[in-house]
C-alpha cells in the first residue's frame, strides 16, 4: 500500500506543479523557492533543531505563543517553521523575523523528505492540527524523531476517510509519537485510527489561549473614529461562493439601517481584486483598505484587502460573521472575535471548528444561520440592540476565559521531549 501511495505521489507531481503555477498567476510568490518543496534547502545544515509545521496563516498565528515560550526557555534551540503557502510565510516573517528559520514544507516524497531531514536534523517534529503525511511520519520513526500532532482535530468525516485505507492508515497513525487532541471526541477518533492509547492526550484548543496585543484597542479606536461611529459588521475570512451571500445579507440590512458599514475580509489575497469587482458589480459603494486608510460616510463596503489586520477590524466592529461556513469549507476561527467580546454568527458548515462553535452556541454566545436572509436578520437584530449584542459578547468572552490552559498542556508535552 505504501508503494502504491508513493507511485500515486509521483504521478500526481506534475499536477501539483501545475497547481503551483496556476496559483502563481494570481500570487507570484507561489513560483518562488519551489526547490524547498523538494528538500533542497539553501540554509546551512542545522543540528538538533525543532521543526514546527503550521501550514498557513491561521495555524501560524495559533502557534505563536508556543514558539515564544520555547524561545524563552530554550534560547539556543534552532526553530524551523514550515508552511505550504506564501501567506503563511509572510505571517512567519511578520511574527518572528529572523529569530526562526522559515522553509516551505516538502512534498511527501521519500527523497524530498530525506533531504529535508538531513539538512535540518530535527530532534522533534510538531505538526499543527490535521497534518498527517505517511512518508514523513515513517521516516521520522525510522530516525527516532518524535512526531507530535498538536492542537489536533479529527472530524467524523475525515476519520471515516482514513479508515477506508485499512492497515496502511493504521500503520501511519501508529507512528505518531503523541496526539494532543482538542477534545475527547477527537481523541477517540485518533485512537480508532491506530494511535496507541498511551500516545493520546486531551489538551483542548490552544486557540482559546489567544492573547491580544496591547496596542490592538488603540488601533481599533483609530478605525472607529475613521468610521464615524457607524454600525459596523465584519465578514471575516470569506471564501468563494460566500461573498455573494454576504453582500445579499448586507443589501437587506441597508434597507433598515442605511448607515451600516460592512467590512468584508476575503480569506485569500489572490481573491481581493475579484471580490472588489463583485462588490461594484452588485452596485455597492466600495473602498479598499490598501488604497484608503478609512472610508467616507457614503461607503457601504470596506474591503479588508491587507494581510494581518483582521484583529483590528474585529476589535473595531459591533458584530462578527465568521466565513467559510456558508459554504462547505468547514469554517474558520470563531474564538478570535469571541475573545474580543463580539457576538458571533456563522453558517451551518463548521466542522473544522466543531467543538468551539458548539460551545459558543451552548452558552448563548453565538448564532448559527443557514442562508443569507437569516444572516441579515441576526446581524440587524444585534446592530439594533446594543444590550443584546453585549450579552452575547460577554458570554463568548466567558467561554474563552473558562477554557484557557491548552497552551500550558501542549508546552509541557513538547518540553518533555526536548
Amino acid at each position: 500500500m505504501r508503494s502504491l501511495y508513493i507511485i500515486l505521489l509521483f504521478l500526481g507531481l506534475p499536477l501539483a506543479l501545475l497547481r503551483l503555477y496556476l496559483r502563481s498567476l494570481k500570487n507570484p510568490a507561489y513560483r518562488e523557492r519551489v526547490s524547498e518543496r523538494f528538500g533542497l534547502i539553501p540554509t546551512p545544515e542545522l543540528q538538533q533543531s525543532l521543526w514546527l509545521h503550521t501550514v498557513s496563516v491561521g495555524e501560524t498565528q495559533a502557534a505563536e505563543p508556543l514558539v515564544r515560550r520555547l524561545q524563552k526557555h530554550f534560547p539556543d534551540l534552532p526553530i524551523v517553521i514550515t508552511t505550504t503557502t506564501p501567506t503563511g510565510a509572510d505571517r512567519v516573517e511578520k511574527l518572528f523575523g529572523d529569530s526562526v528559520i522559515h522553509l516551505y514544507f516538502p512534498y511527501d516524497l521519500p527523497f524530498a523528505v530525506r533531504r529535508f531531514l538531513d539538512r535540518i536534523n530535527p530532534r522533534l517534529l510538531v505538526m499543527m492540527e490535521t497534518e498527517v503525511w505517511p512518508n514523513l511520519l515513517a521516516l521520522c520513526e525510522q530516525r527516532g524523531i518524535p512526531a507530535i500532532l498538536a492542537n489536533a482535530r479529527m472530524s467524523e468525516k475525515s476519520a471515516k476517510g482514513y479508515a477506508r485505507l485499512g492497515e496502511f492508515s493504521r500503520q501511519t497513525f501508529a507512528s505518531i509519537s503523541m496526539v494532543a487532541a482538542q477534545s475527547p471526541a477527537d481523541a477517540e477518533r485518533f485512537l480508532g485510527l491506530g494511535v496507541l492509547p498511551d500516545r493520546v492526550r486531551v489538551t483542548g484548543s490552544i486557540k482559546f489561549d489567544v492573547r491580544l496585543p496591547a496596542s490592538l484597542q488603540e488601533q481599533a479606536e483609530a478605525l472607529r473614529r475613521g468610521w464615524a461611529g457607524r454600525p459596523v459588521w465584519v465578514a471575516a475570512s470569506t471564501r468563494d461562493g460566500e461573498d455573494e451571500q454576504v453582500l445579499e445579507a448586507h443589501r437587506r440590512i441597508l434597507r433598515d439601517l442605511p448607515q451600516t458599514l460592512l467590512v468584508l475580509v476575503p480569506r485569500h489575497p489572490e481573491r481581493f481584486d475579484r471580490v472588489a469587482q463583485l462588490c461594484r458589480r452588485e452596485g455597492f459603494s466600495v473602498e479598499r483598505r490598501s488604497v484608503e486608510a478609512f472610508c467616507s460616510p457614503e461607503t457601504q463596503v470596506f474591503l479588508g484587502d491587507t494581510m494581518g489586520e483582521l484583529p483590528q477590524f474585529l476589535a473595531a466592529a459591533d458584530v462578527a460573521f465568521v466565513g467559510g461556513s456558508l459554504v462547505a469549507t468547514g469554517g474558520h476561527n470563531v474564538l478570535e472575535p469571541a475573545a474580543l467580546g463580539l457576538p458571533v454568527v456563522f453558517g451551518p458548515h463548521m466542522f473544522n471548528f466543531a467543538m468551539a462553535s458548539r460551545m459558543l452556541l451552548a452558552e448563548g454566545a453565538a448564532r448559527q444561520v443557514a442562508r443569507s436572509s437569516e444572516l441579515a436578520e441576526v446581524v440587524l437584530e444585534w446592530l439594533s440592540d446594543a444590550s443584546l449584542r453585549a450579552r452575547f459578547g460577554e458570554r463568548g468572552l466567558q467561554v474563552v476565559e473558562a477554557n484557557r490552559g491548552a497552551l500550558d498542556r501542549l508546552y509541557d508535552i513538547v518540553s518533555e521531549r526536548l
